[in-house]
């Protein structure tokens, strides 16, 4: 392809951005099916909460182990194949799911066939490739993607909501399993086209010299930013997960529930987009750092806020907030390793994000079930985030200290 002013970029780039993040959009309802049907899923089979919590953890670990293959996938032979085989997964999954008359068969559904085989091929290989195709707003690109989260929030949540009270739990699967075969699969087709090539320099090399990152060994550095993605992560999945049980706990109908998870994704669509932004200005490490303070004040007001226009404060400040974080991490990565590295890079960082959600939304359904309330939850979620905030600076600090520049060349 033809390269403007040292530029990879062109056209075709956000045709990529907004189709992955159309696609994105619609295969994050397959988490939200089970967030809003948590209760009822329980209900019908007198289950305790914490065996559809770990329904959701498994899906979360399956798509964090099969992201590793499917940017490994992505790297050798691009983001085509492993999205639309992807797509065809999350699909059957939710089908197989309506048809869950046990624990296991929806720990298969969830975990293996949406998890593993499904959600694994959305998030990795559409980050990582639409970083190939930009160089100067990279982060907004990244940003676009991401910010399906919070569109899938705003739109599915009320949605799901209206089939499980209209139809019931399996009828609202079912369906969604159809939206998602119609529409993911043909979507896929945009991702044929192959990105550019990028300069020599560090375009390719990002901040790796002689094998080592940051004067570290290069893994040292991933690992560093595993463990604090599990940090992070552990500690919003804790709210994103279980907000709508909290509110009714608190006595208010599921509806008004279910608004406060859509308030907060819808503060976290407009958020998302403007950290993307303020990222392509500063870089992607102070605009992580931003993020993951804000995350944290609002992990405290949550454990203490009852009524209910406080609790849509608190979700609309932390959707404000948690947005930030998750699409840095990608900039991150582009920023201090190869651009041959970034599949597998950046599948390992979402497989310990994937893990930390997990690890959040089964220890909020845990210690509700020992507790009774979902306050020492949202306080255990605040001691996770300190640990993340901790382990970022410490690599900002490192970067700071050897002179290296935030933002890509």
């Amino acid at each position: 392809m033809i390269q403007r002013d040292s530029s990879v970029e062109v056209r075709y780039g956000w045709t990529v951005a907004f189709g992955s993040l159309a696609m994105h959009t619609i295969g994050l309802g397959a988490p939200i099916v089970l967030w809003v049907a948590l209760k009822p899923i329980a209900e019908e089979f007198d289950w305790p909460r914490a065996v559809p919590s770990l329904a959701y953890s498994m899906m979360m670990i399956g798509a964090g182990a099969g992201g590793v293959l499917m940017g490994w996938w992505m790297d050798r032979r691009g983001a085509f194949q492993p999205v639309l085989f992807g797509s065809v997964m999350i699909g059957i999954g939710a089908l197989v799911a309506a048809q869950s008359e046990g624990r296991w068969s929806l720990y298969v559904a969830n975990g293996l066939l949406i998890g593993l085989m499904g959600k694994s091929a959305m998030i990795t290989p559409l980050i990582a490739n639409v970083t190939h195709w930009f160089d100067r707003r990279r982060g907004l690109a990244v940003a676009v993607i991401a910010s399906g989260q919070g569109l899938a929030g705003t739109v599915w949540p009320p949605l799901f909501r209206y089939l499980n009270d209209a139809y019931g739990w399996r009828e609202t699967y079912f369906f969604y399993g159809l939206i998602v075969l119609c529409t993911m699969v043909p979507m896929a087709m945009i991702l044929r086209t192959k990105p550019p090539i990028a300069p020599l320099g560090r375009a390719r090399e990002g901040h790796t010299v002689n094998g080592r990152v940051l004067d570290l060994p290069a893994n040292v550095v991933q690992g560093m930013l595993c463990l604090a993605t599990i940090g992070c992560c552990a500690a919003m999945a804790v709210p994103i997960v279980h907000l709508v049980s909290h509110g009714t706990d608190l006595g208010y109908s599921r509806a008004r529930a279910a608004e406060l998870i859509t308030a907060l994704f819808a503060a976290a669509f407009v958020s998302r987009i403007l950290y993307g932004m303020l990222a392509d200005r500063i870089g992607g490490m102070r605009t992580l750092l931003i993020g993951s303070a804000c995350q944290a004040v609002m992990l405290i007001a949550f454990s203490m806020v009852t009524s209910l226009p406080g609790l849509y404060i608190s979700a609309i400040l932390f959707g404000l907030g948690f947005a930030g974080i998750m699409p840095c991490y990608p900039l991150i990565i582009r920023l201090l390793f190869p651009a041959k590295q970034a599949g597998w890079r950046i599948a390992t960082f979402y497989m310990f994000a994937a893990l930390g959600m997990a690890l959040g939304g089964w220890m909020g359904g845990f210690i509700f079930d020992i507790s009774g309330s979902y306050t020492y939850a949202f306080l255990a979620a605040f001691g996770f985030n300190v640990m993340n905030f901790c382990t970022i600076a410490i690599i900002y600090l490192r970067q700071i200290r050897l002179g290296l520049s935030p933002l890509p060349a």
